[in-house]
Protein backbone atom coordinates (compact mmCIF):
# COMPACT_ATOMS: atom_id res chain seq x y z
CA UNK A 1 0.00 0.00 0.00
CA UNK A 2 1.20 3.46 -0.70
CA UNK A 3 0.75 6.16 1.68
CA UNK A 4 -0.04 9.72 0.74
CA UNK A 5 -0.26 12.92 2.57
CA UNK A 6 -1.09 16.47 1.76
CA UNK A 7 -0.56 19.25 3.75
CA UNK A 8 -2.89 22.31 4.32
CA UNK A 9 -2.56 25.58 5.87
CA UNK A 10 -4.99 26.37 8.87
CA UNK A 11 -4.85 29.22 11.41
CA UNK A 12 -3.94 26.53 13.72
CA UNK A 13 -0.74 25.29 11.70
CA UNK A 14 -0.45 22.57 8.71
CA UNK A 15 -2.75 20.36 8.90
CA UNK A 16 -0.89 17.31 7.54
CA UNK A 17 -3.42 14.64 6.41
CA UNK A 18 -2.12 11.24 5.28
CA UNK A 19 -3.77 8.54 2.82
CA UNK A 20 -3.95 4.82 1.96
CA UNK A 21 -4.70 3.97 -1.68
CA UNK A 22 -8.27 3.63 -0.58
CA UNK A 23 -8.63 7.31 0.15
CA UNK A 24 -9.31 6.79 3.84
CA UNK A 25 -7.57 8.98 6.24
CA UNK A 26 -4.84 7.18 8.31
CA UNK A 27 -3.72 10.89 10.29
CA UNK A 28 -4.45 13.92 10.80
CA UNK A 29 -2.07 16.29 13.03
CA UNK A 30 -1.32 19.79 13.06
CA UNK A 31 1.88 21.34 13.62
CA UNK A 32 4.06 24.67 12.81
CA UNK A 33 6.64 22.15 10.84
CA UNK A 34 4.51 19.45 8.76
CA UNK A 35 7.62 17.42 8.27
CA UNK A 36 7.23 16.73 12.37
CA UNK A 37 4.02 15.19 11.31
CA UNK A 38 5.27 13.60 8.28
CA UNK A 39 7.89 12.20 10.20
CA UNK A 40 5.68 10.24 13.14
CA UNK A 41 3.19 8.72 10.93
CA UNK A 42 6.25 7.13 8.43
CA UNK A 43 7.53 5.57 12.27
CA UNK A 44 4.42 4.40 12.86
CA UNK A 45 3.76 2.63 9.72
CA UNK A 46 6.56 1.64 8.84
CA UNK A 47 7.02 3.27 5.65
CA UNK A 48 7.55 6.36 3.60
CA UNK A 49 4.81 8.72 2.89
CA UNK A 50 4.85 10.23 -0.82
CA UNK A 51 3.61 14.03 -1.49
CA UNK A 52 0.15 13.96 -2.88
CA UNK A 53 -0.44 17.18 -5.35
CA UNK A 54 -3.80 16.51 -5.60
CA UNK A 55 -6.74 16.92 -2.69
CA UNK A 56 -7.77 13.74 -1.38
CA UNK A 57 -10.77 13.33 -0.37
CA UNK A 58 -11.68 16.86 -0.86
CA UNK A 59 -10.05 17.31 2.69
CA UNK A 60 -8.27 20.46 2.34
CA UNK A 61 -11.31 22.21 0.66
CA UNK A 62 -13.15 21.06 4.09
CA UNK A 63 -10.83 22.05 6.31
CA UNK A 64 -11.14 25.51 4.52
CA UNK A 65 -14.33 25.20 5.06
CA UNK A 66 -14.45 24.85 8.65
CA UNK A 67 -12.17 27.12 9.50
CA UNK A 68 -14.45 29.37 7.51
CA UNK A 69 -17.60 28.46 9.89
CA UNK A 70 -18.76 26.61 6.51
CA UNK A 71 -19.01 23.34 7.62
CA UNK A 72 -19.99 21.52 10.29
CA UNK A 73 -19.03 17.66 10.29
CA UNK A 74 -16.13 16.39 7.68
CA UNK A 75 -17.05 13.82 5.15
CA UNK A 76 -14.16 11.28 4.91
CA UNK A 77 -13.82 7.37 5.60
CA UNK A 78 -11.65 6.90 8.72
CA UNK A 79 -9.02 3.65 8.85
CA UNK A 80 -8.52 3.11 12.42
CA UNK A 81 -5.72 1.05 12.15
CA UNK A 82 -3.51 3.50 14.12
CA UNK A 83 -5.72 3.48 16.74
CA UNK A 84 -6.44 -0.07 18.47
CA UNK A 85 -8.12 -1.32 21.25
CA UNK A 86 -10.02 1.38 23.86
CA UNK A 87 -8.46 4.04 22.07
CA UNK A 88 -9.92 3.71 18.97
CA UNK A 89 -13.13 3.05 20.86
CA UNK A 90 -12.72 6.21 23.18
CA UNK A 91 -12.06 8.22 19.91
CA UNK A 92 -14.93 6.60 18.01
CA UNK A 93 -17.24 8.01 21.00
CA UNK A 94 -15.60 11.38 20.73
CA UNK A 95 -16.84 11.24 16.94
CA UNK A 96 -20.12 11.70 17.95
CA UNK A 97 -20.02 15.29 20.20
CA UNK A 98 -22.14 17.56 18.12
CA UNK A 99 -20.43 20.92 16.60
CA UNK A 100 -20.58 23.32 19.08
CA UNK A 101 -20.86 21.17 22.04
CA UNK A 102 -18.93 19.28 25.01
CA UNK A 103 -18.47 16.28 26.91
CA UNK A 104 -15.95 15.60 29.52
CA UNK A 105 -13.65 12.63 29.96
CA UNK A 106 -15.25 10.82 32.55
CA UNK A 107 -18.61 11.20 29.82
CA UNK A 108 -16.32 9.69 26.65
CA UNK A 109 -15.42 6.99 29.05
CA UNK A 110 -19.32 6.24 29.98
CA UNK A 111 -20.13 6.26 26.22
CA UNK A 112 -17.06 4.08 25.21
CA UNK A 113 -18.58 1.71 28.01
CA UNK A 114 -15.89 1.80 30.56
CA UNK A 115 -17.50 4.86 32.91
CA UNK A 116 -13.99 4.13 35.48
CA UNK A 117 -11.73 5.09 32.14
CA UNK A 118 -11.92 9.08 32.15
CA UNK A 119 -7.89 8.78 32.36
CA UNK A 120 -7.80 6.43 29.48
CA UNK A 121 -10.06 8.61 27.50
CA UNK A 122 -7.65 11.35 28.02
CA UNK A 123 -4.83 9.94 26.71
CA UNK A 124 -6.61 8.54 23.48
CA UNK A 125 -7.47 11.56 22.90
CA UNK A 126 -3.86 13.46 23.73
CA UNK A 127 -2.16 10.90 21.38
CA UNK A 128 -4.93 10.45 18.91
CA UNK A 129 -3.57 10.15 14.86
CA UNK A 130 -6.69 12.01 13.76
CA UNK A 131 -7.63 15.36 15.06
CA UNK A 132 -9.92 17.72 13.37
CA UNK A 133 -12.04 14.99 11.89
CA UNK A 134 -12.08 13.21 14.73
CA UNK A 135 -13.08 16.17 17.47
CA UNK A 136 -11.03 15.95 20.70
CA UNK A 137 -11.07 19.38 20.94
CA UNK A 138 -14.93 19.14 22.44
CA UNK A 139 -13.47 17.17 24.99
CA UNK A 140 -13.01 18.89 28.30
CA UNK A 141 -12.36 18.25 31.61
CA UNK A 142 -15.29 17.45 34.32
CA UNK A 143 -14.48 20.60 36.56
CA UNK A 144 -15.63 22.68 32.83
CA UNK A 145 -11.95 23.55 31.98
CA UNK A 146 -10.24 23.25 29.07
CA UNK A 147 -7.31 21.03 29.33
CA UNK A 148 -5.50 20.86 25.73
CA UNK A 149 -5.20 20.71 22.13
CA UNK A 150 -2.05 19.16 20.85
CA UNK A 151 -0.38 21.04 24.47
CA UNK A 152 -1.80 23.89 23.71
CA UNK A 153 -4.88 25.45 25.79
CA UNK A 154 -5.31 28.70 23.62
CA UNK A 155 -5.85 26.58 20.49
CA UNK A 156 -8.47 24.58 22.34
CA UNK A 157 -10.21 27.39 22.80
CA UNK A 158 -9.98 28.84 19.83
CA UNK A 159 -11.15 25.41 18.32
CA UNK A 160 -14.41 25.61 20.71
CA UNK A 161 -15.24 29.33 20.02
CA UNK A 162 -15.24 28.48 16.15
CA UNK A 163 -18.06 26.20 17.06
CA UNK A 164 -20.10 28.70 18.95
CA UNK A 165 -19.57 26.70 22.00
CA UNK A 166 -18.88 28.70 25.22
CA UNK A 167 -15.21 28.02 27.74
CA UNK A 168 -14.90 29.39 30.80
Amino acid sequence: MTYRFTVTATPIGAAVAVFGDDERILALGTAEDPLWVVEGVTRELRRELVAAHDDIAGLGAQLTEYFDGRRRTFDVEIDWRLSPGFAGEALRAVCDIPYGETASYGEMADRAGRPRAARAVGTACRFTPLTLVVPVHRVIRSDGSLGEFGGREDVKRQLIELEGGSVR
